[in-house]
């Protein structure tokens, strides 16, 4: 299991120059609309310093940190799902992801234009939000027609009827249906793979001067709750890609931030979906495997190799502060924090284990 994050927004906003910083790829990030033609996927790891810091300890031949996936699509422009600009097409290529990220642009520059003439963010989430929306009635309404004639015959197919016509009628009102989960059984219509059904994160792309403005950030805020927000400047970001370590964060200390907006992306998509990362550590490798939080022993070991929850017997239990802290297997060992762990144990973040199965 790995987080997959869908990347939409206006042409223009900032959306390639991320995804450069993002996977300190080179990809195409031009001063016109439409720059991106074909999807760009790039993976990065999940910023993580336990992981090294078991690696250290461990003596590991190899480390290997959690990954996130990044999918970087075309500009978006009003219209698009009546084939305005390159049309919507491109957001099949996201259709799998977990995550939807919009990038907003809330800077100014002259330098770089604007799809819409101006800067405008409330007009841009909206013109986003109403294309997903449009995206999603044609899907809804073509299974709406096939699941009105199979309830003659299936009966069963009533809570999927009733979850469609729902789901149309939120639509047809521009909401995003992850919003009313709590109204909509959208377990019934998962196959579908709405967009507007995924969680969504609002990425704000502001100059560097507004970093430390925390009051325009709240406004921006505002505009998308209960949804989170991420505020960043993607020219900071893509400066950062080619400093070293140090004075990258040199760089993030003198503008009065604790962590790149890009890390802070990534660490909000993980707690937007609810992942948790367990580690196994040893001298072949040191491994950060990915779960959503309440998962069991069996089924968190089913996510090395299915064998692993078939024939799952037991697991070996620290936590990774304890594992740091007394040195590593034995020294946990010896002070007592190693413990055994059956079928019901519920994973928690940072356990360090090892399993045992048939």
């Amino acid at each position: 299991m790995s987080l997959s994050i869908g990347i939409v927004g206006l042409p223009n906003v900032g959306k390639s120059t991320l995804f450069n910083a993002l996977t300190k790829n080179r990809v195409l990030a031009a001063n016109y609309p439409f720059a991106t033609i074909e999807p760009n996927v790039g993976v990065v790891n999940v910023p993580d310093e336990r992981i090294d810091t078991l690696s250290e300890i461990s003596k590991s031949a190899k480390t290997i940190p959690a990954s996130c996936s990044f999918v970087d699509i075309a500009g978006i422009v009003k219209g698009a799902s009546e084939g305005a600009g390159l049309g919507n097409k491109f957001l099949s290529h996201i259709r799998e992801s977990n995550v939807i990220v919009q990038v907003v642009r809330a800077f100014e520059n002259d330098d770089i234009v604007h799809v819409e003439g101006h800067i405008d963010p409330t007009r841009d989430i909206d013109i986003i939000r109403t294309e997903l929306c449009l995206a999603d009635i044609v899907s809804v309404q073509g299974r709406l027609a096939r699941t009105e004639k199979e309830l003659k015959t299936n009966p069963k197919l009533g809570g999927v009827l009733q979850a469609l016509k729902k789901a149309e009628s939120l639509l047809d009102q521009t909401e995003l249906l992850s919003e009313h989960a709590n109204e909509l059984d959208l377990e019934a219509i998962k196959d579908l793979q709405l967009l507007t059904a995924k969680k969504f994160i609002y990425v704000f792309n502001i100059a560097e001067d507004d970093l430390g403005n925390g009051e325009f950030q709240a406004k921006l805020a505002e505009l998308v709750a209960p949804n989170p927000s991420v505020f960043l400047s993607a020219e900071t970001e893509a400066q950062l890609m080619d400093l070293p370590a140090s004075e990258a964060n040199e760089l993030l200390e003198a503008l009065g931030q604790k962590e790149s907006g890009l890390d802070s992306l990534v660490r909000l998509g993980y707690d937007t979906l609810g992942f948790i990362s367990y580690f196994t550590s040893g001298e072949q490798e040191s491994r950060a495997w990915t779960i959503r939080r309440g998962t069991l022993a069996p089924q968190a070991a089913g996510v090395i190799h299915g064998d692993f929850e078939k024939g799952f017997i037991k697991a070996e239990v620290v936590s990774s502060e304890d594992f740091i802290a007394f040195g590593g297997w034995v020294g946990a060992g010896e002070a007592g924090k190693t413990r055994i762990e059956g079928k019901d144990y519920e994973f928690r973040d940072g356990d360090v284990t090892v399993f045992r199965h048939n």
